[in-house]
């Protein structure tokens, strides 16, 4: 029998489509966003509570909504989310038009976007699984991965180039792009059919926490990833190292937000075609390492190419943890139970994004960018090198499909 690549395969290819438009339009809103708020406000703090407007709502929703990707139909689910995002940013594009959007209406627009992707991601993640082979399934993460890179390589270009042209540009076109995303995934069949859903309880909606908790090699990988990034990010304060320390414009702060994508595209590519399966948890440790060390760079450095190339690396490394983070848990994972620990993992992604955002800010706020960018990477090493001490399965995990 001959095998069909997984981007010839019709459901895998829609998703992929729909994967890539709607993180194309989440990237080029995001510089949009980040854009206006610092430039209203001038402030790291406001940056900050931008990314706990987002983060809030995912706290509030975590296990609601994996509950919800086990009882419902998951590509509904994602084309509602989407349609959420469209109809949110298309507001805002008006707001920006006619001159009345204010920082409040952006913390609200943020709020309600960081609502529909809490109800997104675990329910895309939990997708995936039914549309290939457990044999495909790592390819198929760094394909998807790879679908997400791409997007953050053009979208945060392209939104800094387009915004020279006015905020509602690029906002704008990111409401046609989720629009055009939630279409893509209206015609998505399953190669598997779902498994018997359990009744909606509050034993139920928590029994994924359980689970991972079960699972050292799980909740090492989750959290590891969770407390590195949360310490280590840095997108938060690229507009203010764009602005003020390299000393360039929107372009310069989307050719920033583009780095990190260019190395995770590369390495996903790489991945795509190996055998990414012995070693893991070493490889893992490695690269949250070496994402550590980028991001020390970037902080201390003053001239762009060197930070552009530091961020290069740190996509790269954090490529390679995103993988194989994702693949332990959807084939640790049994399909019944696959949203709630896919709402969870998103929970603990929300934390190292969002709330890594706030938590940048706030330490920018009160000891400088470059102080706070390396300080944060000093702790992502430091948190790294913590875990292999505390989570001794996961240092020694061989294969992905090894999990116990």
């Amino acid at each position: 029998m001959v095998s069909v690549p997984l981007h010839r395969q019709p459901p895998f290819a829609l998703f992929w489509t729909s994967r890539v438009f709607g993180s194309l339009a989440f990237q080029m809103a995001s510089v949009a966003f980040g854009w206006l708020i610092y430039d209203m406000t001038g402030s790291a703090y406001q940056l900050g509570f931008a990314g706990l407007a987002q983060f809030l709502p995912m706290v509030l929703l975590t296990f609601v909504v994996g509950a919800v990707a086990d009882r419902w139909d998951r590509r509904r689910i994602v084309m509602i989310s989407q349609w959420v995002q469209a109809l949110t940013i298309g507001a805002l594009t008006v707001g920006a038009l006619q001159g009345w959007l204010g920082v409040n209406g952006l913390f609200a627009g943020l709020a309600i976007l960081g609502a529909a992707r809490t109800f997104e991601r675990p329910a895309m993640a939990a997708l995936l699984p039914s549309l290939v082979s457990a044999r495909e399934l790592p390819r198929a993460v760094a394909l998807s991965s790879s679908a997400m890179q791409t997007a953050t390589i053009v979208g945060p270009s392209l939104g800094g180039l387009l915004h020279a042209l006015g905020a509602a540009v690029p906002l704008g076109l990111s409401a046609a792009l989720f629009a055009l995303g939630a279409l893509a995934m209206a015609p998505v069949r399953l190669r598997t059919p779902p498994a018997p859903r359990e009744p909606m309880t509050w034993r139920a909606a928590f029994s994924g926490l359980g689970f991972v908790r079960r699972k050292p090699v799980l909740l090492g990988a989750i959290s590891l990833d969770m407390v590195a990034v949360l310490l280590g990010g840095v997108t938060a304060l690229l507009p203010i190292f764009a602005k003020d320390i390299l000393e360039t414009g929107p372009w310069g702060l989307g050719v920033l937000r583009t780095a990190p994508a260019i190395g995770a595209l590369a390495m996903a590519m790489v991945i795509g075609r190996l055998d990414l399966s012995r070693a893991v948890g070493a490889k893992m440790f490695v690269a949250v390492i070496v994402f550590g060390l980028c991001t020390i760079v970037f902080a201390a450095s003053s001239h762009l190419w060197l930070s552009v190339g530091a961020l290069v690396i740190l996509g790269a490394a954090d490529n390679v943890s995103v993988v194989i983070r994702q693949t332990l848990v959807q084939l640790a994972t049994p399909d019944e139970m696959r949203g709630r620990v896919s709402a969870l993992n998103s929970l603990f992604i929300g934390a190292s994004n969002q709330l890594g955002e706030f938590e940048s800010g706030m330490t920018a706020g009160l000891m400088g960018v470059v102080a706070a960018g390396i300080l944060g990477g000093v702790g992502t090493i430091a948190v790294a090198l913590a875990w292999m001490r505390l989570f001794p399965s996961l240092r020694h995990a061989d294969r992905l499909d090894g999990v116990k």
